[in-house]
């Protein structure tokens, strides 16, 4: 039985992968598949979920041979190029009824857990920094939602520091945010150098094949994946596309793409540094709708994250997300408008409407996920390692726990879904006024 045709969606003309990675030394020489192979389990997808799917299913069955296969280079897809923030606690968590939020808690802190133990285990060099990012406002409307997190965290139990404007700016070195809250434990990482640091670090039973798009899978197990120049049969196969996912024809009734988009400056000079103050190292996400999320990096460059776009990235696209970041740049850091963008790029998230991924089978040995809605470094990590946990039949609390969350909404058809999203994506961005 034929299950899927699939066509692997390419990176914009002369993008070779965004901000971090850029600022990386160039990657080994790729394996691509250029062969016809078998294997017991297939992982298509070489980001934070496909990574953690492949290492689980070594530790598994020890003995089987997995392969893992992406269109590009590992990590960059949307995981080398997300700004880092690894969340266990948000503001769409807190919207979540209570025994779903406890769920979804434990699963992302699972999956922090996790990688934390990757990062010690082979010494991954990728500024994991557990200090805390912060969640901060500037708007009535950021203050508003900002007040509800820190009611919701204080009814929880949770750590947390508040931090009005003055706080703010000691930390930041801009008066542009009225309060803030701390989460201490939070962690931000390099996500380029994570990632492909996981990548290099997979079990030797695993083997990597990248620059290999997928065309096609047909079957219903074992399955035959034509990729590259190749092909794989495999036994079992895992779909960890999140945000490729539709552009693949999956899941296109229950997640969407979405692209967003960041610029990363130029390193400071220690002048420069000097005249911003603050902290040397830092990252907030606006509770204000649409608001910029915005990072010191441990090189002492800054990161300008914001806009939403539904569909083709492009250059005109690019140039647009320029300016807008340049714009936020310049309201939170006038002191600084000799320094320039090194770069800016776009990611590719997979959306669901109500903030709940899918995870599941689409066939017999055919499991995916996707859907983490820009909290998928934690939460993609454990569910790619829950996959393999669901087809090797590994029970646990954590794989009850994502049983039981509810899944995405269903999205319709076809001109109906794209007219809704793009309207929606429209009135996001009207939205974002002052406080982008």
């Amino acid at each position: 039985m034929t299950l899927l045709r699939l066509t692997a969606r390419a990176l914009p003309a002369g993008d070779a992968g965004g901000g971090w990675l850029e600022t990386l030394p160039p990657p080994p020489s790729p394996r691509r598949l250029e062969t016809d192979e078998r294997c017991d389990a297939a992982v298509v997808g070489a980001g934070f979920t496909g990574l953690a799917a492949a290492r689980r299913l070594a530790e598994l069955a020890p003995d089987a041979r997995v392969a893992v296969v992406d269109a590009q280079r590992a990590g960059y897809g949307a995981s080398g190029r997300s700004s880092g923030f690894v969340v266990d606690l948000a503001g769409f968590i807190a919207a979540m009824p209570e025994e779903h939020a406890r769920r979804f808690i434990r699963l992302s802190r699972a999956g922090i857990a996790e990688l934390r133990r990757q990062v010690d285990a082979h010494a991954l060099d990728c500024d994991w920094d557990d200090r805390g990012f912060l969640h901060v406002a500037a708007g009535d409307a950021g203050m508003r939602s900002l007040a509800g997190l820190r009611d919701w965290l204080d009814a929880r139990g949770e750590p947390f520091e508040w931090l009005d404007g003055s706080a703010m700016e000691a930390v930041t070195g801009t008066p542009f945010y009225r309060a803030g809250v701390r989460l201490p434990g939070s962690v931000l990482v390099q996500a380029g150098a994570l990632v492909r640091g996981l990548a290099a670090a997979l079990p030797p039973s695993v083997e990597l094949f990248e620059e290999s798009p997928v065309r096609a899978i047909t079957g219903d197990g074992p399955y035959r994946l034509e990729a590259g120049q190749g092909s794989l049969v495999a036994g079992r196969v895992v779909l960890a596309l999140n945000g490729y996912s539709a552009g693949l024809g999956v899941l296109t009734s229950r997640v969407f793409p979405l692209l967003t988009f960041g610029s990363l400056t130029r390193p400071l000079t220690a002048a420069e540094a000097q005249r911003l103050g603050g902290e040397r190292e830092w990252g907030v996400l606006a509770q204000d709708p649409m608001g910029s999320s915005v990072r010191r990096t441990r090189d002492q460059r800054l990161l300008i994250r914001n806009y939403a776009w539904y569909g083709q990235a492009g250059e005109r696209r690019l140039r647009v997300a320029r300016e807008l970041h340049r714009r936020a740049f310049l309201r939170r850091f006038p002191e600084l408008g000799q320094v320039d963008f090194d770069s800016t790029w776009e990611g590719l998230l997979g959306i669901s409407s109500n903030h709940y991924p899918f995870f599941g089978r689409l066939g017999r040995d055919l499991v995916a996920t996707a859907g983490f809605t820009g909290a998928g470094i934690a939460m993609g990590t454990v569910a790619g390692r829950l996959l393999a946990d669901l087809l090797l039949g590994a029970e646990s609390e954590l794989l009850d726990d994502l049983r039981a969350l509810p899944g995405p909404r269903w999205i319709p058809p076809e001109p109906f879904r794209s007219l809704g999203i793009r309207a929606r994506v429209a009135r996001m961005n009207a939205g974002a006024g002052g406080t982008l």
